[in-house]
């Protein structure tokens, strides 16, 4: 299956909360749209592999994605080495998307920074005829490389070079984060289990209030960051944001 955009998280929820907004925004408009989770979040304090797969695939419906997988890399111990980078090359040549939604490069969370670097070289490697692949059915697979590879901003506030207003679906945003009920607040499960960073409801504020601040910076009421290495060009001046002053 070819997708217009994949998303790319090393943990089950990251994409959720870094750039389920834009992946909305583009199955409006008609693209086809994915997530891979690079391991099963298997070291989170709450929950369990089996609570996270649930909830990952309640969010994936919520957010109306065309596929979910997930390479089950060991959280916390992946590397971005030739074996991973090959791995996650494979799948870019499964569904050759034209835009790829990555993790940040640098983040509180050493996972994030490493998994956005893997992320990137991937995607340069994929479009290079030399390394060679074979798909789950042993047929050779030919190369990809993403038009563009854009990392969400995770924890650590990064000044973003581009900004994606998510207003019109905010809502259902929060709605795929709050699937991740073993992770994060909600009043059914209260203060149930031990507490982490995540867990409590100054977190989900906090998440609100950055979209807020993002969507102030455009004159919007919500939007999401990205950080990209490479140029962003657009075809005509319509394609801007019009702030009012």
């Amino acid at each position: 299956m070819k997708l217009d955009i994949l998303a790319i998280g090393v943990h089950p929820d990251d994409v959720e909360l870094g750039c389920s907004g834009t992946l909305l925004n583009e199955r409006r408009l008609g693209k086809k749209t994915g997530i891979l989770d690079l391991t099963q979040g298997e070291l989170g304090t709450r929950g369990t592999i089996e609570t996270r797969y649930a909830e990952a695939a309640a969010a994936a419906a919520i957010l109306g994605v065309e596929v979910r997988e997930n390479l089950k890399m060991r959280d916390g111990f992946f590397r971005n080495d030739e074996e991973h980078q090959l791995q996650l090359i494979r799948a870019l040549r499964k569904f050759k998307p034209e835009i790829v939604l990555a993790n940040v490069l640098d983040d509180r969370h050493p996972d994030h920074g490493r998994a956005g670097h893997m992320i990137a070289d991937a995607c340069f490697l994929s479009g290079l005829a030399r390394i060679e692949t074979k798909d789950e059915q042993g047929d050779p697979q030919t190369k990809w490389r993403p038009k563009y590879v854009l990392h969400y901003l995770q924890d650590w506030y990064h000044e973003p070079d581009l900004l994606i207003d998510i207003s019109d679906v905010f809502e259902q945003r929060m709605k795929a984060i709050e699937a991740y009920t073993s992770q994060f607040y909600n009043p059914v499960n209260g203060d149930k289990g031990p507490q982490t960073y995540i867990s409590t409801p100054d977190f989900l504020d906090s998440v609100i209030a950055r979209s807020r601040m993002l969507g102030k910076r455009i004159g919007v009421k919500y939007a999401e960051g990205f950080i990209t290495e490479k140029k962003i060009g657009i075809r005509n001046l319509d394609a801007l944001v019009q702030v009012e002053t």
